[in-house]
């Protein structure tokens, strides 16, 4: 007996409708009770998945409209061209000049970032520095991080600038 076929443009229409929907409500409007059938079709699409709400929602590449930082969000639901929300704290904190302390990435990404920034620590992906009992998240790579380093001793005020510490876009028009 051939599988049921299911048609990814109902996914299309529901999702340019409404924005995002979390796995339930994409089972639901496509009539399957599999998610691997969901992703197939997600993936037929072009989708991202949230970096916040543990990635529960997904959106069509198409639909979302980042910002100059590469971010975007519907109903306080976070999306980023990075991708994950460890991609998206490390490409942050590269980009920055002065590396970023955890309560100002958290604040910024509109998420808790202490795990992300644990591993990305142990992984040796990120370095971090103690300055004045804080933590700053640096580069790995030791010209990078004393840069940022000495950027952020330097610095009377202890917050970077959201507009001079985002990561470079990839140049595409959104």
């Amino acid at each position: 007996m051939r599988p049921a076929a299911f048609d990814p443009s109902v996914l299309r229409q529901h999702l340019r409708r409404h924005k995002i929907a979390d796995l339930p409500e994409l089972k639901r409007v496509l009539g399957t009770d599999t998610a691997l059938t969901v992703f197939r079709k997600l993936k037929q699409l072009g989708y991202l998945a949230s970096y916040t709400h543990r990635g529960r929602f997904y959106t069509l590449s198409d639909i979302a409209r980042f910002d100059d930082r590469g971010l975007w969000s519907h109903e306080a639901v976070w999306f980023s061209r990075y991708g994950t929300l460890v991609s998206t704290v490390e490409a942050f904190v590269l980009a920055s000049p002065n590396g970023y302390y955890a309560h100002e990435l958290a604040d910024f990404l509109h998420a808790e970032v202490q795990e992300p920034l644990r591993h990305l620590v142990q992984r040796e992906r990120l370095s971090r520095t103690e300055i004045d009992g804080h933590f700053l998240y640096t580069a790995i790579e030791p010209t990078d991080r004393r840069n940022q380093t000495m950027v952020r001793r330097s610095a009377q005020t202890p917050s970077p600038e959201p507009s001079t510490s985002a990561p470079p876009t990839d140049g595409k028009s959104s």
